[in-house]
């Protein structure tokens, strides 16, 4: 989708805000005019970058990735959780092909994002499609959709109306999910309306990578992501904004974090 030049106010300063995440100060930037993909990219996209190109990703080749514990069967062995984040469990053989582990597969949900994918696989995602990762000032301008300083990229409430527009989770928080949004993990990449420069998903569903680094500390390693994901909820993690922002390490590769594509205005 096209993106107009303009400036816009980046960053988040209100009650809903992360200060420690470095959301702030709100402040005007200027965006040159480019082009960001309406979707996340999917698993058949994926998929047909694998099969050109023989490459496999991160977890594919250590042989394991986080799951959240909630898609594992009621069967499943226990194995090593996260610190903090006991919901994360370490699961051999997941990777975007298993998503959910070996008893999974992505076939069966094609038009789902591509997940457990870390920022050199986005990468070189972007490299075989001829596109590039977004910087974190291209992702806020399309995600809000010409709004101006509003929460979500189609207004302030919610769920206008009593209606989800994201999928995050709804319920208390990792034990309840009543689903009023139809999804339990991911949806389609396109599941919800787009804003207004044609993006879908833009919050929720899965975290995106970007290319630039989380901290302006040089020597800092973490890179940004945008948007939130399905785990996202206000008891802990208020990061479904378009101005929030989450740092992580670029060899991560957990089942909620995914990417889209960006590319150079080629009329300009």
């Amino acid at each position: 989708m096209a993106v107009p030049a303009g400036e816009f106010l980046m960053g988040s300063e209100d009650r809903l805000a992360y200060p420690a995440d470095g959301e702030g100060p709100v402040r005007t930037v200027h965006v040159d005019a480019f082009w960001m993909d309406a979707c996340a990219v999917s698993n058949a996209r994926f998929a047909r970058f694998a099969a050109d190109t023989g490459y496999r990703t991160s977890a594919e080749r250590i042989g394991w990735s986080f799951v959240f514990a909630g898609l594992l069967p009621d069967d499943f062995p226990p194995t090593r959780g996260v610190v903090g984040a006991p919901w994360w469990r370490q699961v051999e053989g997941a990777d975007w092909r298993r998503p959910d582990g070996p008893h999974s597969t992505w076939e069966d949900r094609a038009d789902h994002p591509v997940v457990h994918v870390d920022w050199d696989d986005a990468q070189a995602y972007c490299a075989w499609a001829g596109k590039r990762l977004p910087t974190e000032a291209e992702w806020e301008r399309a995600a809000r959709g010409g709004l101006h300083a509003k929460v979500f990229p189609w207004g302030d409430e919610l769920e206008p109306g009593g209606l989800p527009r994201m999928n995050v989770w709804q319920g208390d928080f990792p034990h309840r999910h009543p689903t009023a949004d139809g999804w339990y993990g991911t949806c389609p990449v396109d599941a919800f309306a787009p804003g207004g420069f044609g993006l879908h998903n833009a919050t929720g569903n899965v975290w995106e990578w970007c290319e630039d680094p989380f901290s302006p500390v040089p020597g800092g390693q973490e890179r940004v992501t945008k948007g939130g994901s399905y785990l996202c909820h206000a008891s802990y993690c208020r990061r479904y904004r378009v101005a929030a922002r989450q740092g992580l390490f670029p060899d991560s590769a957990t089942g909620n974090v995914g990417f889209r594509c960006a590319l150079d205005d080629i009329t300009s």
